[in-house]
């Protein structure tokens, strides 16, 4: 029954992946949009005469397809994760740890991302917590899937016992 509690969290992720890569692409130009305003830091007082603001055309399309991107993958590692982890529910433990593999790789790209790209970089970097829009929005969001994605993760991470079938 736990093994497939993970599956089903796993596979979750891996939904929530997918359906983010697939918004992020349908709304391609609110993607633009919020890199840009958060690389601008346009929407705080003072924000974009700091020396950190740039709105360079190679730095806010790279940022924004950095988004989808990392979703995607992480969405195709969950699943095919959770496929093998679904395999692998019946065998020994050392088979149902091995098959988390992909489950959890795509668990660490979805954190990197919501981590390295919105807390460090838009948060820190470009300081997007002096921004009401960004801080309410695009970074509380992020925050919440990142906790989520980690402990799922976290929980799916713990090891079986190895000696069960």
């Amino acid at each position: 029954m736990l093994r497939t509690v993970k599956v089903l969290l796993i596979l979750a992720v891996g939904i929530w992946g997918l359906i983010g890569a697939f918004g992020n692409l349908g709304d391609w130009p609110g993607v633009v949009a919020k890199v840009r305003e958060t690389t601008s830091m346009s929407t705080w007082p003072g924000g974009g005469d700091n020396w950190r603001a740039t709105s360079n055309l190679i730095v806010v399309y790279l940022g924004a397809a950095m988004i989808p991107a990392a979703k995607l993958l992480s969405g195709v590692l969950c699943l095919i994760g959770a496929w093998r982890m679904w395999r692998a529910r019946m065998a020994g433990g050392t088979a149902f740890e091995r098959a988390k593999k992909f489950a959890l790789a795509g668990c660490g790209i979805a954190l990197l991302m919501l981590f390295a790209g919105w807390i460090v970089v838009a948060d820190t970097w470009f300081q997007g917590w002096r921004s009401e829009s960004l801080r309410s929005t695009a970074l509380g969001a992020a925050f919440r899937y990142a906790g989520f994605v980690g402990m799922i993760a976290l929980f799916v991470a713990v090891r079986d016992n190895l000696d069960e079938s």
